[in-house]
């Protein structure tokens, strides 16, 4: 029975983990007015047809702190690529010299900073969600297993130690977002 425990609680930690993979993943993908290649990862471009990610198209390179620079492999992509980077709506507009497309993100207002600063937090306040919904399963694992013969007292201990890693991650989802906080503020 106290294995099946252990088993619960790693169970309980690796799946917390994803949670945090999840938000440094999503939070990434929100721009701090640096250029980064994960800005345009949601974007699809119509590939003969399919449905492709725009890295498997065209090499995303950043050429500086506020351009994001597109070199397709074939040159008729170009058209298909500003399509894609318009419809997916991340805010930029794709400046084509033929070979190439370039994204330049223009500084960010206050105002802006704020909005992007909420959308952090409202990632977090989701992974929260996550790790505590995790919690709760595992617990509810724990009282079964109570029910099918492990005592009282390891219950307990076991409901006490998910209870801590649940602070502990609850802890770095918060820190995760504080930093991109001061990342986005920081002009």
């Amino acid at each position: 029975m106290i294995e099946s425990l252990e088993e619960v609680i790693d169970d309980m930690s690796a799946s917390m983990k994803k949670a945090i993979s999840h938000l440094e993943v999503e939070i990434s993908k929100i721009r701090a007015g640096k250029a980064t290649p994960q800005i345009v990862d949601g974007v699809t471009v119509d590939y003969y047809g399919n449905p492709t990610p725009l890295n498997q198209v065209a090499n995303v390179t950043v050429t500086d702190a506020r351009t994001i620079s597109i070199q397709p492999w074939e040159k008729k992509m170009i058209s298909a690529i500003e399509k894609a980077i318009m419809a997916s709506n991340i805010g930029l507009n794709p400046q084509n010299d033929g070979n190439t497309i370039r994204l330049f993100l223009p500084p960010l207002t206050e105002e802006r900073r704020r909005e992007l600063s909420k959308k952090v937090f409202g990632e977090g306040e989701q992974a929260k969600v996550s790790v505590r919904s995790i919690r709760r399963d595992s617990i509810e694992h724990v009282k079964k297993l109570q029910k099918d013969g492990l005592s009282e007292d390891i219950a307990k201990d076991g409901e006490t130690r998910i209870q801590g890693i649940t602070d502990k991650y609850i802890v770095l989802v918060d820190q995760h977002c504080k930093d991109k906080e001061k990342e986005i503020m920081t002009v």
